[in-house]
């Protein structure tokens, strides 16, 4: 095919070269109490650190050495715990999504817990900048004593410069299995001007962050009114947070209008709510 106006041929742009990381971890209980690394497999730019802790659970960091996450890169992140097996995943840093110029970049965390099996899935925060694209996706299959806490946030704009987010996507689907059956289904999507829809009261009543803590385990619906008091015990200014359960787990919602402050509270429910420290990344 020619340009009519130049009469020279014109040549299709190629594709852009996108990052496609991929993680799979699989973790068991070696002798009744103590969890160790069955199979661990990387690639891409998606790596994992596993520090070296003398007791407690198996701690594992997931580390992007891209440095972030550009238009169409895919991420995706696979973990088996073993029956008994006790593992903490956690991130080394907040993930940053790059304004994208239409492609949309997709995060996926699948995973299987076994009879006895814990996880703690406790990234941090994902910085969406000004027109980034967001398809992010965490799905669990619990055996029915599996226990699941997991924590997820996401900040909007970066808050050194009070970015708005003029022009932006972010798709957020939470599904939760226990025994093979469907216990919990979440899904968020924003689309367009995020700042101006996260003004509105009805939706995000001015939050420039917001979070989610999930608990699915035997105990979980029982401990709400701990949950709640630890909620008045951390409440901060510029943050709003709730708890409620029903079906055999727990969850508290976090709206912030201060991200930073919406962090800290954040450190402060998981530590109290797990009764542990986070991990020491989280506190650098």
């Amino acid at each position: 095919m020619l340009d009519p106006d130049r009469s020279l041929p014109l040549v299709a742009a190629p594709e852009r070269q996108r990052s496609r990381g991929r993680i799979h971890l699989s973790v068991d209980c070696a002798d009744g109490h103590d969890t160790r690394i069955r199979d661990i497999a990387e690639a891409g730019p998606a790596r994992m650190r596993l520090p070296r802790r003398m007791r407690g659970p198996c701690e594992a960091v997931l580390l992007n050495t891209a440095g972030g996450i550009a238009c169409g890169d895919t991420f995706d992140v696979t973990v088996e715990v073993g029956a008994g097996a006790d593992l903490v995943l956690t991130t080394t840093a907040a993930e940053k999504i790059y304004r994208s110029d239409g492609p949309v970049s997709r995060l996926t965390t699948c995973a299987t817990l076994a009879a006895g099996g814990r996880l703690a899935f406790l990234p941090q925060e994902t910085i969406l900048f000004d027109q980034a694209a967001l398809e992010r996706r965490f799905s669990a299959d619990l055996a029915p004593d599996a226990r699941l806490l997991a924590f997820e946030a996401v900040t909007f704009g970066r808050t050194a410069r009070q970015e708005p987010i003029t022009r932006g996507h972010l798709t957020d689907i939470w599904r939760i299995r226990r025994g093979g059956r469907l216990v919990y289904a979440d899904s968020v999507r924003l689309d367009g001007d995020l700042s101006a829809q996260l003004a509105r009261a009805a939706i995000g009543g001015g939050a420039r962050a917001m979070a989610t803590l999930l608990d699915v385990s035997p105990e979980a619906e029982g401990r709400l009114e701990q949950a709640r008091a630890i909620l008045d015990d951390v409440a901060m200014a510029g943050v709003t947070a709730a708890a409620s359960a029903w079906n055999g787990h727990l969850v508290v919602r976090c709206l912030g209008a201060d991200p930073d402050a919406l962090r800290t509270l954040a450190q402060r429910l998981l530590a109290a709510y797990r009764g542990q420290p986070l991990p020491r990344v989280w506190q650098v």
